[in-house]
């Protein structure tokens, strides 16, 4: 029965995760396929060049929602059912889960995104100030960089660290179980393995530009070229 309860709870998480939000909404906005547009990606970042800064932010706390949500459905449907050391597993699972399925969304013929935003939604569900750490990383990420992959692969490693740092300091619900350090690693993986075009791309110094960085090499190319 435990096994059936874990595929269940990485079942939700699938679905929670598969539902398309930047597809969804860049199609009520712009009446455009983000599939066919910039990187064809669905999260937040994609989102915000084919629909505006609005619709990318709207886009990436829906995507953090899904994450979410697919850990507290496991934890609501499955505290009663599973023991305490199988309900951190079932929570996990339903987290990476979340961020497989906004990847590799059924609903969109197993196209999607990054992970990024379930994967510090599920993280969020589990210990919450991995959202505000989110933040301050994505947003000096972004703004420094001025690369959405690069902000996204050090969030990816800031959310198993997180979790370590937890488990060795022995705090409570967290020092018990693996389950949520594995789950960060597992997700970070996902994540990692949707960008393999842009880690190239980082390697060959060719990565697309976002925000202000994006916007100081554009002027630069129109000075050049006067």
């Amino acid at each position: 029965m435990t096994i059936m309860y874990l595929l269940l709870a990485g079942l939700i998480g699938y679905f929670c995760g598969a539902v398309p939000f930047g597809y969804l909404f860049v199609k009520a906005t712009k009446g455009i396929n983000i599939l066919d547009y910039g990187s064809g990606r669905t999260g937040g970042t994609n989102s915000y060049r084919a629909a505006g800064l609005w619709t990318g932010i709207f886009t990436a706390l829906c995507d953090v929602l899904k994450g979410f949500a697919a850990v507290w459905l496991a934890r609501y449907l499955f505290s009663g059912v599973l023991t305490d050391i199988w309900l951190p597993w079932a929570i996990a699972f339903a987290g990476v889960m979340a961020v497989t399925g906004h990847n590799w969304s059924i609903f969109l013929g197993w196209r999607g995104g990054a992970g990024t935003g379930p994967n510090v939604g599920w993280a969020t569900a589990v210990w919450w100030p991995i959202f505000p750490i989110s933040i301050v990383v994505m947003i000096a990420m972004l703004v420094g960089m001025g690369m959405a992959s690069l902000a996204s692969l050090t969030m990816a490693a800031v959310i198993p660290i997180s979790f370590i740092a937890l488990y060795l300091a022995d705090v409570p619900g967290y020092a018990g179980t693996y389950a949520y350090i594995a789950g960060g690693f597992a997700s970070a993986a996902v994540v990692a393995w949707a960008l393999r075009p842009n880690i190239k791309r980082l390697f060959n110094g060719t990565e697309r530009l976002v925000g202000p960085r994006a916007r100081a090499a554009k002027r630069k190319q129109q000075n050049a070229g006067i």
